[in-house]
């Protein structure tokens, strides 16, 4: 669903300026002098209206916390949350996924969460899916050694597409369950996350750790992307 445009969200997003990171590709390499020199480094692609940001960053004070988002009308609530609470360890950007690695040095995060991205269920659209492997290549590019991804999605064909895909690109599985809340709520919840299990809709998850890996050479001729589950 679309969200509907907020008419004072100029003065509002300037309110919360402190937070915001206008320039986000000057900081490059130099993120965690925006906090703590040896602090964790962990971004957050689409952080949505903020809930699952504000709430890690509360429960975790030593971790530097880079949230993504795009659409600029639920940014601004997110980045009131965070400022509501007067927390220190958290920035927010506005950049495509592809970007990650003009705007973090090689090695510079540490995790990357992706929650509750856009599934983009046809098969034509599969390479924009945020863990098709052309990004997991991207984000190998700013993880360091044995670095994760946590990814988290009420989709379950995206779900089994993506725990092919980790694979490809070089990550190891662990914590894979399709029904994370099944003993009841687990971690931290996205604000659709709380909708999603108040309707008692599996939520799934996993972990992917980046290990040493070389591309393989591409195949002669043309090779059909495997995408299972897709529709067409």
């Amino acid at each position: 669903m679309r969200m509907r445009k907020k008419k004072n969200l100029i003065p509002r997003m300037e309110r919360c300026s402190a937070v915001l990171i206008a320039e986000p590709f000057s900081h490059r390499g130099q993120w965690r002098e925006l906090f703590r020199p040896d602090c964790p480094l962990h971004v957050e692609l689409g952080c949505g209206k903020g809930r699952f940001t504000a709430e890690m960053a509360r429960q975790n004070p030593d971790v530097f916390f880079v949230a993504i988002e795009r659409v600029p009308d639920a940014m601004v609530i997110a980045m009131e949350r965070v400022c509501a609470l007067g927390l220190q360890n958290v920035r927010f950007i506005s950049c495509d996924a592809a970007q990650l690695p003009d705007i973090f040095a090689p090695g510079e995060v540490d995790r990357i969460y992706i929650n509750f991205c856009d599934p983009w269920p046809t098969k034509r659209h599969a390479k924009r899916r945020l863990t098709y492997r052309n990004f997991l290549k991207l984000y190998r590019q700013v993880l360091r050694e044995n670095g994760q991804i946590h990814f988290k999605t009420d989709n379950a064909p995206l779900f089994a597409f993506s725990l092919e895909e980790f694979p490809m690109a070089g990550f190891s599985l662990s914590e894979v369950t399709d029904d994370l809340h099944a003993a009841g709520p687990q971690g931290v919840m996205t604000d659709y996350e709380a909708k999603f299990h108040e309707l008692g809709t599996p939520i799934h998850r996993c972990v992917a750790t980046m290990e040493a890996w070389s591309e393989p050479s591409a195949p002669e001729g043309p090779a059909a992307e495997k995408t299972p589950q897709d529709t067409p």
